[in-house]
């Protein structure tokens, strides 16, 4: 992951995390760590199969997100990948047999996962503009790579190219992220899914989590993972407790591109937006998928933090979640 980050930042800062190791050791994760006028706020990080944003901080600092929990070891904080990526090759060898072959790669899990070896999603690029004194925006490029697999140009394919582009906007009791995730194939026509395990994955902190006690709720009314899951909803919140008798919280909301898609949530930290699970989507070269979620970062629990006013801005602005219907106009 080149280092091409902006040097001209007044009021952000944006530093490579260094890490004092022996003599030609390698560290199994990378970070690029955000702060806002020495309030940290962030850090992308690159790890050995994909790259995530870990940690996310509150304003007062408190770290809303888990990293490589023992349960779930790929469910990286806020990661962006699929299980079930389906690509069509001409042949390695026309000269012995005309055949077209396919591959299905997992970019989802760390290992073996129903018969798909593990591949990674790997910054190669990143850098970092400050567009307002509380307005900054990195812009990854990231290749999606298969396994390691004979016949294959440096020993893994490139499937595919993504621009990842992180909006992050400080504020004094809510920190604004916007990930806007844009993938398009290199050299082959792709599917995605249909699958569970895809696009945007965001793991919750030991606390926000309902079975220790958090709170979880959509923008009408439903609580817990069970009522959430299969609505589609403006907004998903978890808030908890935190250390000094505070409370802290998430907030996940679909871009005009994600707000149609139902959610999925889990009592044991893990919120979905996914929009593969039903069915494939075909993502032939030349095209790009573009899709995007909001994650408002905040003190106090979703009433504190005037979640619903922050939603129904994002709306307003973007269109994002206009379409959905409210609980009370549901036949």
């Amino acid at each position: 992951m080149s280092d091409g980050l902006g040097t001209d930042l007044e009021h952000f800062s944006v530093t490579t995390e260094q890490l004092d190791l022996p003599r030609a050791a390698t560290p199994q994760a990378r970070r690029v760590a955000v702060a806002w006028r020495g309030r940290p706020i962030c850090s992308f990080t690159q790890g050995q199969h994909r790259c995530y944003l870990y940690p996310l901080y509150s304003p007062d600092g408190v770290p809303l997100t888990a990293e490589s929990p023992v349960d779930h070891p790929h469910h990286d904080s806020v990661t962006v990948g699929a299980d079930m990526l389906r690509a069509k090759f001409p042949p390695l060898t026309p000269a012995i047999s005309p055949l077209t072959e396919s591959g299905t790669y997992n970019l989802y899990a760390n290992n073996v996962f129903q018969g798909r070896a593990p591949g990674r999603t790997w910054s190669v690029d990143v850098g970092a503009t400050e567009l307002a004194p509380d307005h900054l925006r990195v812009v990854q490029t990231i290749q999606w790579q298969g396994p390691e697999e004979w016949g294959a140009t440096d020993g893994r394919r490139v499937l595919a190219l993504e621009t990842r582009i992180t909006d992050i906007r400080p504020g004094d009791v809510v920190n604004t992220v916007d990930i806007r995730s844009r993938l398009r194939p290199t050299d082959w026509d792709l599917t995605i899914g249909p699958t569970r395990h895809a696009y945007f994955t965001v793991r919750l902190a030991y606390g926000l989590r309902v079975v220790d006690g958090g709170t979880l709720i959509d923008a009408d009314g439903r609580s817990g993972g069970a009522a959430i899951t299969n609505h589609a909803s403006a907004w998903v919140d978890a808030s908890g407790p935190a250390p000094h008798d505070a409370t802290a919280g998430l907030t996940i909301l679909g871009h005009a591109s994600t707000a149609h898609v139902p959610w999925v949530a889990y009592d044991w930290g893990t919120v979905n937006v996914n929009p593969f699970a039903r069915e494939a989507a075909a993502l032939p070269r030349g095209d790009t998928l573009d899709l995007g979620i909001r994650l408002l970062a905040h003190d106090g629990d979703a009433v504190e933090a005037d979640v619903a006013a922050h939603a129904a801005r994002f709306a307003a602005e973007t269109g994002a979640g206009a379409s959905i219907p409210r609980a009370a106009d549901r036949p």
